[in-house]
């Protein structure tokens, strides 16, 4: 049955950020092949996240995108704001690359259900005890993964924290008669109505193979990526039609800073936040900035090639083996 893994793909790509009470460079021979830069075609919905596959079909890699947009008045060029959809844990490589991303641009918001202004310490600081945040340091750890609070560069003077604060969070929830059990409860039918017709081994049977693989890390990778390329359809079901707290709420708290950051003469912005925000963000700077997407850059999040099929990095050869083959 696949309700229990649609649902925990679901809540660990939505609710990454409850946490804590608190042009592309050439990679080397061993990393996955950055995608080409797409230009868009604004009339439609950006997208965010994706499987991306070879010319067998085989998964190779999980990429989230940074969507550009720009005013829909064409005289103007600026402001710029990009979406720059997340997961949670990945590649070390990939926290990397966002890191020198995020230097290009006055102001980079970014989530974090914490008290305002609230400044994540290097490396994350001291670990959570939040489950969400076990349960992500947990996969980090089974996926040989890491995690983003301890990769990204949060104490950069430009990052501005962009979030409500859990307290805001909760009476949000509260009034609004939401809890979190329902929110399953709709990703649950969910996941039931999509099994209809479905074909292929169970997720659930995928992960229990996956765990007695010779080479585990890397098939529950394939497995957890897999349930992810229908993230935005989990998230519709996970905020309901009415829009939630958790989703639409923290993205109009953001977006309330994005517009001071905008009156204070920020040209170049970022957003840093989960994928599964990104949809309904994306609806709000078009209807309430006037702003539509231009562009789409890809990121590799994931690496899924088998190891068989990646090449190993030439190791250089010492200063002493250098040295006795000059002497021969």
């Amino acid at each position: 049955m696949r309700t229990g893994l649609f649902t925990l793909a679901g809540m660990v790509g939505v609710m990454g950020s409850f946490l804590w009470e608190a042009v592309q460079p050439k990679q080397p021979s061993n990393q996955p092949v950055a995608s080409e830069v797409q230009d868009l075609d604004c009339s439609k919905a950006s997208q965010f996240l994706r499987i991306r596959r070879d010319e067998k079909g085989q998964p190779v890699a999980l990429e989230t995108a940074i969507v550009r947009y720009v005013p829909m008045d064409c005289s103007q060029t600026s402001p710029t704001v990009d979406l720059v959809a997340a997961v949670h844990v990945g590649e070390k490589s990939y926290y990397q690359q966002l890191n020198r991303e995020f230097q290009h641009y006055d102001a980079v918001l970014y989530e974090l259900v914490a008290p305002e202004g609230t400044r994540v310490p290097k490396g994350g600081g001291r670990p959570s005890g939040h489950p969400v945040s076990f349960l992500q340091i947990t996969l980090s750890n089974m996926l040989n993964l890491t995690h983003q609070l301890q990769e990204i560069d949060y104490t950069a003077k430009h990052f501005v924290h962009a979030d409500m604060s859990p307290e805001q969070l909760s009476k949000a929830m509260k009034d609004r008669g939401e809890a979190l059990w329902k929110m399953m409860l709709r990703v649950m039918g969910y996941s039931l109505a999509k099994q209809t017709g479905a074909e292929g081994p169970a997720p659930e049977i995928e992960i229990l193979l996956a765990l007695f693989d010779k080479n585990r890390a890397f098939a529950l990778k394939r497995a957890m990526a897999l349930q992810f390329e229908d993230m935005e359809g989990m998230t519709r079901a996970m905020d309901g039609p009415e829009g939630s707290s958790l989703i639409a709420g923290r993205n109009q708290a953001a977006l309330a800073v994005l517009r001071r950051q905008l009156a204070e003469g920020k040209k170049k912005l970022a957003i840093f936040y989960g994928a599964a925000h990104m949809p309904d963000m994306e609806r709000r700077l078009k209807e309430d900035f006037g702003l539509v997407p231009i562009q789409t850059r890809w990121l590799v999040a994931w690496d899924l090639r088998s190891p068989e099929s990646i090449k190993p990095t030439a190791k250089k050869p010492s200063a002493k083996t250098r040295s006795n083959i000059l002497q021969n």
